[in-house]
């Protein structure tokens, strides 16, 4: 058996503060918005920023931004009553309703034509450059010669994406439910590091944790375009990642505006820029994507099946068999006790 560091195991005692990670664009000011967020969109919300602020509706804004993992950041802003808290940017739509079940959003923030999905992105498997293991799907990351890193879905968002992909590529294939939890306790078994946040993950793997890592193409993408020596693959069957945004019931009047401008065309542009995939129509032929697999085709559509949360019965049913409530793990808990033998 491998060696297992589960980095996110254990939550901190008491309330993190807000702003113990927070970056600033620009100066305090009365039209300053307060972005919370999961840690891998904060250079594109930060471009975002930027061109929000060069129009009429942005004049005078100025941005603070928080990132962490998903579920961390998202009970912290539900614990400071959204305190200091304009607009949320997480990895799971749950960790929007748990500030909805909290009085903190509305009801209705899922309302419109992207029901409340602000960025979007596929599941991939990062190589080392040159891929030397020849790593081409799933199936591989249950060999001996595979060290895995990914995120912890204890705390991370990005996890718990991971861990539906694998589970969908094992359905796909046709495995029964034993086979298919037989594989991921396989692939479970392979991993060396379970990191707190998908960037964190992402840390590990570039500094030479483990050879292969689960993340978002978007998170490949970024690392590549920062210099990163690293390839990536996606696989036959993959999934779909929906990442959804919503304004606090007493935000700052301009961040309703500033919603408006991430799904905006001159948004959406800004993450295909940084490697995510656009939510709604964009066409992204005439967008230069920096550092691609695959440059004349940024983001190619995969072989096999391209699943969706909705597929699996949509985040709450997921949650309720899968991850349990705040933490307490279910059925990835036992998988995990399996490959682990803890």
């Amino acid at each position: 058996m491998k060696t297992t560091f589960k980095a996110a195991a254990v939550l901190a005692t008491g309330v993190l503060a807000l702003t113990g990670c927070t970056s600033s664009q620009g100066s305090d000011s009365a039209d300053t918005i307060n972005i919370v967020g999961f840690a891998v969109p904060e250079a594109a919300n930060k471009a975002i920023g930027a061109e929000f602020a060069k129009t009429d509706a942005g004049k005078g804004v100025t941005f603070s931004g928080s990132y962490g993992a998903s579920g961390e950041q998202s009970r912290k802003v539900l614990a400071t009553k959204g305190k200091d808290v304009d607009y949320v940017h997480f990895s799971l739509e749950s960790d929007v309703t748990r500030l909805v079940d909290g009085g903190l959003v509305d009801e209705d923030w899922n309302a419109g034509p992207t029901k409340g999905i602000v960025s979007s992105s596929v599941a991939v498997i990062v190589v080392e450059k040159g891929n030397p293991l020849g790593i081409k799907d799933w199936s591989d990351l249950t060999r001996d010669d595979v060290d895995v890193v990914t995120a912890d879905p204890a705390s991370s968002g990005a996890a718990r994406w991971n861990v539906m992909a694998l589970y969908a590529d094992a359905k796909e294939r046709g495995l029964s439910e034993d086979q298919a939890d037989q594989f991921l306790t396989d692939v479970f078994g392979n991993v060396t590091s379970w990191a707190a946040s998908g960037r964190e993950a992402t840390e590990a793997f570039k500094k030479g944790v483990g050879n292969v890592l689960i993340t978002y193409e978007n998170e490949a993408i970024l690392a590549r375009q920062e210099g990163d020596e690293l390839d990536y693959v996606i696989p036959p069957n993959t999934f779909l990642i929906e990442n959804p945004g919503a304004v606090l019931k007493d935000a700052n009047p301009k961040t309703q505006d500033f919603l408006d401008f991430v799904l905006s065309d001159a948004g959406q542009t800004e993450f295909v820029k940084k490697g995510f995939r656009p939510v709604g129509d964009l066409d992204v032929s005439g967008i230069t994507v920096d550092q691609t697999e695959t440059p004349d085709d940024p983001f190619p559509a995969p072989t096999g099946k391209l699943t969706t949360i909705d597929e699996l019965g949509g985040w709450k049913a997921v949650t309720a068999e899968w991850f349990g409530k705040d933490g307490k793990k279910l059925r990835f808990d036992n998988l995990y006790a399996a490959a682990t033998g803890s």
